[in-house]
C-alpha cells in the first residue's frame, strides 16, 4: 500500500513539472523534447518543434522508437547516444548534461537542419532511477560559419570510424613510418632516423599504401592526422 502511495506521488510530481513546462514553453527560444526513456516514446513536445516536424504530440508517441529514424541522420547518433547513455548510468550527484549537435529533417524538406541539443535528467522515480530526460534543441543559422565547421567535424568523426579497424591494422613500426611519410621523409631519410635499410623502408611504405587504401603523399598525411600521428 505505501509502496503503491510512493508511485502515484512520483508519477503525480512529475505531472506537476510537465504542466509548469507547458505554461513556459512558448516563451522559451528552443524546442523542448521531454522522453520517457523506459518506453523509448516522446511524452512532450513544445507546439513550436511539432509544427516544424509536421506532427501531432499523439502521433510522435504512437512512433515510439521510430521517432528517431524518422527525423534524425543516424550518422549523428553513433556520436552522442553513448554520451547520453552515460549521463544516466552517472549518479544523480552528478548532475550532468550532455551537449551535441545533430541533424534534423523538418516537415517537407529533404534537407537536414543542425541543431544544438542539451540533454539532461528531467524526473527519476522512487529509486532514483531516471525516466525521463529533457532536450532544449537550438537551430543552427545555415549561413553562420559554425555550420560548416560543425561538418567538417562529423566527415572527420566519420572517417575515423569507417578506418579505426584500418589503423588498428598497422603495426608499431608501420605507425611510425607513416608518421615520417606524412612529415615527407625519403625512403632514405626513413631508413637513416629508424635504423632500417632504405629497401625495408621502400617496402614497408608500400604496405602501408596498401593497407590504408592511399594513393598519393596527401592521403597519407590526411590518414596520420586523422589519427594523431602528426
Amino acid at each position: 500500500m505505501m509502496e503503491h502511495a510512493a508511485i502515484k506521488n512520483v508519477e503525480s510530481g512529475l505531472d506537476d513539472k510537465l504542466t509548469a513546462l507547458k505554461a513556459i514553453d512558448t516563451e522559451l527560444p528552443v524546442v523542448v523534447i521531454v522522453m520517457n526513456v523506459l518506453k523509448n516514446y516522446v511524452e512532450y513536445m513544445s507546439p513550436r518543434g511539432c509544427r516544424e516536424l509536421g506532427v501531432t504530440l499523439e502521433e510522435l508517441r504512437e512512433m515510439g522508437p521510430q521517432y528517431f529514424d524518422n527525423f534524425f541522420n543516424p550518422h549523428d547518433v553513433a556520436d552522442y547516444v553513448p554520451k547520453i547513455v552515460a549521463m544516466l548510468d552517472a549518479p544523480a550527484a552528478a548532475n550532468m548534461t550532455v551537449t551535441f549537435f545533430q541533424q534534423v529533417r523538418r516537415a517537407n524538406s529533404r534537407d537536414w537542419a543542425w541543431h544544438l541539443g542539451s540533454t539532461r535528467v528531467f524526473w527519476r522515480d522512487a529509486q532514483g532511477m531516471p525516466t525521463h530526460v529533457i532536450t532544449c534543441a537550438t537551430p543552427v543559422d545555415p549561413l553562420h560559419h559554425v555550420t560548416s565547421k560543425v561538418n567538417r567535424l562529423l566527415e572527420e568523426n566519420n572517417f575515423l570510424r569507417r578506418n579505426q579497424h584500418v589503423f588498428a591494422s598497422l603495426t608499431r613500426r608501420e605507425k611510425e613510418i607513416l608518421r615520417l611519410l606524412a612529415l615527407g621523409f625519403s625512403a632514405a631519410e626513413i631508413a637513416d632516423s629508424t635504423g632500417i635499410s632504405e629497401k625495408t623502408a621502400v617496402t614497408h611504405r608500400r604496405n602501408i599504401k596498401a593497407k590504408i587504401g592511399a594513393q598519393s603523399s596527401y592521403d597519407l598525411t590526411s590518414f596520420a592526422q586523422a589519427f594523431d600521428l602528426i
